[in-house]
């Protein structure tokens, strides 16, 4: 099903959540945002997207466009599955683009486990230990950026 999402229209959906979000009356205006795997890569499309994000999370999602980058506001925070090949292979460019357009960030590889490790419902994925700890430093953004 998420193969037949309209990229643009689906983007559009989150950005006007966000805006929703923030004038709540029972919002302090900040906004952040967490995704995993393809819901990882809309969090990297939301840094890119929305100038007022303050706190953007991926967990092993694909990356923006390096000449995107710039663009991005937000304090992101990246967790890689250190066996993950197909996602890895654009982590180092978006960490190069990030430093150039002086983003801060946060990368953090978790050796010998494997995309989705973060998914308790797939045994053969799911690890806890990374798990925990991701979970664990995603809390912590949220709670020095959004608080």
């Amino acid at each position: 099903m998420i193969g037949k999402l309209d990229a643009q229209q689906n983007l559009g959906n989150y950005l006007r959540a966000l805006n929703y979000l923030r004038n709540r009356p029972d919002s302090n205006g900040k906004t952040g945002c967490v995704g995993f795997c393809w819901g990882g890569a809309l969090a990297n499309q939301l840094a890119v997207h929305d100038s007022r994000l303050n706190a953007a999370v991926a967990y092993y999602g694909m990356q923006p466009k390096a000449e995107d980058v710039p663009m991005i506001k937000a304090t992101v925070m990246l967790h890689y599955g250190g066996l993950d090949e197909r996602v890895n292979a654009g982590a180092a460019a978006y960490e190069a683009a990030l430093k150039a357009a002086q983003v801060p960030y946060e990368q953090f590889i978790y050796e010998g486990v494997n995309h989705a490790f973060n998914n308790d419902s797939s045994p053969a994925r799911y690890n806890a230990e990374a798990a925990k700890l991701a979970w664990d430093r995603t809390l912590r953004l949220f709670k020095e950026k959004l608080s």
